[in-house]
């Protein structure tokens, strides 16, 4: 069984070290304030950031997974969480000598700057115009170019339990569908992200670059419609504009998942249908 560390265990990585850890593997999750992680997975009370965090980091270590978020911090949250953390990381590897199996660093599709409604995958230009898709590619060039083997797995909108927005917003009744052509939009479940990150680990020689999202992009339009139907409310309002996507968010493109499809992983959640139809069905019952 393999000795896993979790760097930011949260949102995903807390699903994914549940995962693992019910596999047998021994699993760290690392964390600010570790409290609450669950009994299956061992805390590790860390900063990113720390000096000396060579020294805080277990021995023996066959995987790290990098999934640490920004907290919501901004362009400097961005720089501190992708460029400041990864470069600190490898520096206390090289100091302690570790020689992880793989490290694994969880990305975004914000590094595709396409808006044209196309094809996007792992060979698509990765040209980002937003502070964030510039930064997340830092990370993910600092983790590829250290000389330590490294899988970057790009995901996009990550959605799931305790993720109810969307469907909120439907239900309220202050969604709003913007006029014109399709906007298509990507995402995945929180356990596909946690399920092809274990999927990965399991794997000889993966790739470097993933993209991380379900089987169907899909016209934001559709979306909305789908789950006015399925909550039993009248359908978001057609608006000049509709909500103003931000810089960030301002995108229309088609990823493919065909690369991560061919390793053999199936996912738990193929669309939006089945993912948010589960979590309606959980909000309905509670």
């Amino acid at each position: 069984m393999a000795n896993v560390l979790i760097i930011g265990c949260g949102y995903v990585g807390v699903a994914l070290g549940k995962a693992l850890a019910s596999e047998g593997h021994h699993v760290r999750g690392m964390r600010r304030n570790p409290e609450n992680l669950p009994e299956s997975i061992m805390p590790l009370r860390a900063d990113i950031h720390d000096k000396d965090l060579g020294d805080l980091l277990p021995d023996g270590l066959d995987f790290i997974f990098y999934t640490l978020s920004s907290g919501g911090g901004g362009e400097a949250g961005y720089r501190a969480a992708y460029a400041d953390g990864p470069k600190n990381l490898l520096e206390a590897l090289d100091k302690k000598g570790e020689r992880p199996r793989r490290i694994f660093f969880t990305s975004s599709t914000a590094v595709y700057a396409q808006t044209d409604g196309g094809r996007v995958d792992e060979e698509s230009p990765a040209q980002p115009t937003h502070y964030a898709g510039r930064i997340l590619l830092q990370g993910e060039c600092a983790f590829l170019e250290s000389g330590y083997p490294a899988t970057i797995l790009r995901l996009s909108g990550i959605y799931g339990p305790g993720r109810t927005r969307l469907i909120d917003a439907v239900r309220s009744g202050k969604a709003e569908i913007p006029e014109g052509p399709p906007r298509y939009t990507n995402r995945i479940h929180r356990d596909d992200c946690a399920g092809a990150l274990a999927h990965l680990m399991k794997m000889d020689r993966p790739d470097e670059i993933y993209v991380g999202v379900d089987d169907e992009p899909a016209d934001r339009r559709k979306v909305l419609n789908w789950l006015a139907e399925r909550l039993g409310v009248s359908r978001p309002r057609e608006a000049a504009g509709g909500e103003a996507p931000s810089a960030r968010a301002a995108t229309n493109k088609r990823c493919s998942n065909a690369r991560l499809k061919a390793t053999g992983y199936r996912f738990l959640y193929p669309s939006y249908r089945e993912g948010y139809a589960e979590m309606i069905e959980d909000m309905e019952t509670t």
